[in-house]
């Protein structure tokens, strides 16, 4: 035993002390892994076990709450390129009052009109959630319509699309001030009373002027995209390609420009 005990403190010293064992020390790096990894071995099966038994209740509220989250982060987004144009044109009136950054809220898509003429459709919020007539609607890329009728707890929307709707936009490009009409297709709009001489080019972004106090200013509208002028009529035939996903957004936003009435 003494023997024994006086070789191993040698040994000791000599490895702790001296480079005698230092391949030695190199290797018993990699003779000790697979007994980290064997201790560390029960943690790992747990959280593979945890991710594999998660429910899909729980899956669905996650992928719920980032759909929402991606949504708003869009919508902040969308007005970049409509800022831009506005920034300039307050840089010329001498630092103008700041753009009003809108409180929205989130809704869903339940309900459409069975009339394939009339462009409706219906949310899952009402009177109770702060929805009022006249509420801008939109999805994470413009524009979808207004809300026109509110029960207390869901509320139609009547499209920008349909053929009784019109709207005041603005030429992003410009600043000109014009009227988008709804022609009865989800896919397309018109502007009303184009002259021909009008600088408007395909391409051109169409924002909300905020005219008429119904829509804010600012949001995407649609894009030109054919213009054709007849010389023999005095204005000239402009379609818009809406920027919003009409026929296939499911979740939208309720933008708050003014206070909710509490009555």
């Amino acid at each position: 035993m003494l023997f024994l005990g006086t070789l191993s403190f040698i040994i000791i010293c000599a490895y702790l002390y001296t480079d005698w064992f230092d391949s030695l020390k190199n290797r018993s790096v990699d003779f000790i892994s697979p007994f980290y990894r064997t201790t560390n071995l029960p943690e790992r099966i747990e959280t593979w076990v945890d991710n594999r038994t998660m429910s899909s209740s729980e899956l669905l509220k996650e992928n719920n709450a980032l759909r929402s989250e991606v949504l708003v982060l869009r919508r902040k987004l969308q007005r970049d390129a409509s800022l831009v144009a506005e920034n300039f044109r307050l840089r010329q009136l001498l630092n103008s009052s700041d753009l009003i950054q809108d409180q929205v809220l989130i809704a869903e898509l339940i309900g459409i009109s069975p009339d394939p003429l009339v462009h409706k459709v219906m949310i899952n919020r009402g009177e109770r959630h702060g929805v009022y007539q006249g509420q801008a609607v939109l999805d994470a890329k413009g524009l979808m319509g207004q809300v026109v009728e509110v029960g207390q707890e869901y509320a139609f929307v009547l499209l920008i699309t349909d053929a009784t709707h019109a709207m005041p936009v603005q030429l992003n490009r410009t600043g000109a001030r014009l009227v988008a009409e709804g022609t009865g297709d989800l896919h397309e709009m018109t502007l009303r009373h184009v002259a021909n001489t009008q600088d408007v080019q395909v391409g051109d972004l169409l924002v909300s002027s905020g005219l008429g106090q119904r829509f804010p200013s600012g949001y995407p509208v649609g894009e030109v995209v054919d213009v054709k002028a007849n010389p023999s009529k005095r204005f000239a035939r402009v379609l818009i390609k809406p920027r919003a996903e009409l026929d296939r957004s499911r979740r939208v936003l309720l933008v708050f420009d003014r206070p909710p009435s509490k009555e």
